[in-house]
């Protein structure tokens, strides 16, 4: 049967519908020896779908998990720089994964990760809104009148942001320490968030994505999600399979 290319590598593990865009534009995908074109049909079971070279085949057994990504660390598969990976601390995970979104090269925490690009495609749509949950220690103390700037919505350069909540966890003389979750997904979008707000972010942890929670997992550890965790989760976004 004929789908869209971008799908059918979603459904073979190898990014999600919005990356798979990409790397069809980018000309890293082929059909029967050509290059794809964005919109571009295909029938896995009777064409020839290459990516980088790489014959893809029919769809892997799902797999779910989370990473715990430590600082200085790519969210990627692959740099030719060499730098570290994402990828470098799955060792013994059975087939490809790709993580669900990004987390910037500072900084650390949850990071979902799989090769159904149904579930990842819908839970990086905007209109499903999402809830991130960041632990951030910022510099100076931050006032009321800020935090309700933050809840509200703050003009960027991008936009005003979605409302978001945040609650003090605690604070030293000098920083402030914070528990922020947000709806979207925007570039350094918290970091941006409280420069707008006359504040420097020196750590940033992402502790939790839709009721799934990192715990006590240390930098650079994984691990699957419980088959109740995928469940809901797949619930909650609209996917069915």
């Amino acid at each position: 049967m004929e789908e869209r290319l971008q799908k059918i590598l979603a459904k073979c593990g190898i990014a999600s519908r919005r990356k798979a865009e990409e790397m069809i534009l980018e000309g890293m995908v082929t059909v029967n020896g050509a290059p794809a074109a964005l919109g571009m049909k295909a029938d896995l079971e009777r064409d020839h779908i290459k990516v980088k070279g790489k014959l893809i085949r029919t769809p892997e057994r799902k797999v779910y998990l989370i990473l715990n990504k430590p600082e200085k660390c790519l969210t990627t598969m692959s740099d030719s720089e060499g730098r570290t990976t994402v990828k470098d601390f799955l060792k013994g995970v059975k087939g490809h994964v790709f993580p669900v979104g990004r987390l910037d090269y500072n900084t650390e925490g949850l990071l979902i990760m799989t090769n159904d690009g149904d579930m990842a495609n819908a839970i990086l749509h905007p209109s499903r809104k999402i809830p991130k949950t960041y632990l951030l220690k910022v510099d100076g103390l931050i006032e009321e009148k800020e935090i309700k700037k933050l809840e509200d919505g703050v003009r960027l350069d991008d936009g005003v942001t979605a409302p978001a909540k945040i609650k003090k966890v605690r604070k030293t003389e000098a920083n402030s320490w914070l528990e922020m979750t947000i709806y979207e997904g925007r570039k350094r979008q918290i970091r941006r968030m409280m420069e707008r707000v006359g504040h420097s972010v020196i750590k940033l942890k992402r502790i939790r994505i839709n009721g799934i929670s990192l715990g006590r997992m240390e930098p650079g550890a994984f691990r699957y999600l419980k088959p109740e965790e995928v469940k809901k989760l797949k619930k909650e976004v609209g996917v069915n399979n």
